[in-house]
């Protein structure tokens, strides 16, 4: 992991040290990352897997575990006082959502070489065709209730105001947020990349065909930027911010428990109870140790201003060490 945290480091120091880019400057680099290098990074991952020999039972663990955490939050959100609509997307998000190309790839790899390689980017091909999509229209239905809740809170003023006939707002249905997130998806080309890589993946493998070389050298060279651009930008974000703990104590800690502590330990049950062992289970686990870059770069990027309560300049330096105890406990000899 040491080479990523040198990308990240010279992104930090960029702004933080040596004054070099200002905040438009980094929005525009994490621009260039979501829509240009990322999703080269992604086709070129997801063309390298076989989808006819997938491992099924770590992704229905992965399914399992993410429906569980949905069932939990529904119910802290509906039978609590604390529990809100925008807390439990940001709580789903932390606790599900785990650590996929960026960082999950060269750290698997290097611990269960191509074997270990092979589930990531397996989990992260299912992570983006199904769950990302569902986070945008639980993101779409969020923000559509609170402009109509706004709305509403304005057409009420006007109607007191005066005595002239305002019309009062309808709440968007279920298709037209649909087609929101639709439009959403279209212009984000990680959406094309995943389906396109998975498609030519099951086309490939099924009739042995290969990548023409110039397509397959086109790609490569966008595409290997992807794991030190996605840090460098992390570092960027991490200097922008005026605070280590910018959300305050309270949600940090709250943030921590469910990356560090909710989702691996979710995944570990759901996978045991599924019948995964050995090497397997510990990838499962693993990968929910780390922090989401990838996820959260496509986040911030599509408007997700709300899933910030981790302080990040602390989790990114408390991963390794996350990783290493837990490979410690389970093999001591590693």
């Amino acid at each position: 992991m040491f080479p990523l945290y040198v990308a990240l480091m010279l992104g930090y120091g960029s702004v933080k040290w040596w004054h070099m880019f200002n905040p438009d400057h980094c929005d525009a680099i994490n621009q260039l990352n979501c829509y240009f290098i990322m999703p080269l990074f992604q086709f070129n991952f997801t063309t390298r897997v076989n989808p006819y020999k997938m491992n099924f039972r770590f992704l229905g663990a992965d399914a399992i575990s993410k429906a569980l955490i949905i069932i939990i939050i529904s119910s802290w959100a509906k039978f609590t006082t604390k529990g809100n609509y925008p807390w439990s997307i940001t709580s789903f998000s932390l606790s599900s959502l785990s650590n996929t190309l960026v960082v999950g790839v060269p750290l698997i790899r290097a611990m269960y070489g191509t074997f270990g390689e092979n589930l990531v980017i397996q989990y992260s091909i299912l992570q983006f065709t199904v769950w990302i999509i569902s986070l945008l229209l639980m993101y779409e239905f969020w923000s559509a209730n609170k402009s109509f809740d706004d709305s509403v809170a304005v057409t009420t003023r006007d109607l007191e105001g005066n005595n002239e006939e305002v019309t009062t707002p309808s709440r968007p249905s279920l298709l037209i947020l649909m087609k929101i997130v639709g439009l959403k998806l279209a212009k984000n080309p990680n959406s094309y990349a995943c389906i396109l890589g998975l498609a030519w993946a099951l086309v490939s493998y099924r009739w042995d065909l290969k990548m023409p070389s110039i397509v397959e050298g086109s790609v490569l060279i966008m595409s290997r930027a992807g794991s030190g651009l996605a840090m460098f930008c992390m570092g960027l974000f991490m200097a922008l911010q005026r605070k280590i703990i910018d959300c305050g104590a309270t949600l940090a800690a709250f943030g921590m428990l469910l990356r560090f502590v909710v989702a691996p330990a979710s995944m570990a049950v759901c996978s045991l109870i599924v019948g995964l062992r050995g090497d397997v289970l510990c990838i499962a686990i693993i990968q929910f140790l780390t922090y989401k870059a990838q996820t959260y770069l496509n986040m911030e990027e599509l408007g997700d201003k709300h899933n910030r309560p981790l302080p990040t300049k602390i989790t990114t330096w408390v991963e390794p060490i996350n990783i290493t105890t837990f490979r410690t406990s389970i093999d001591p000899k590693k």
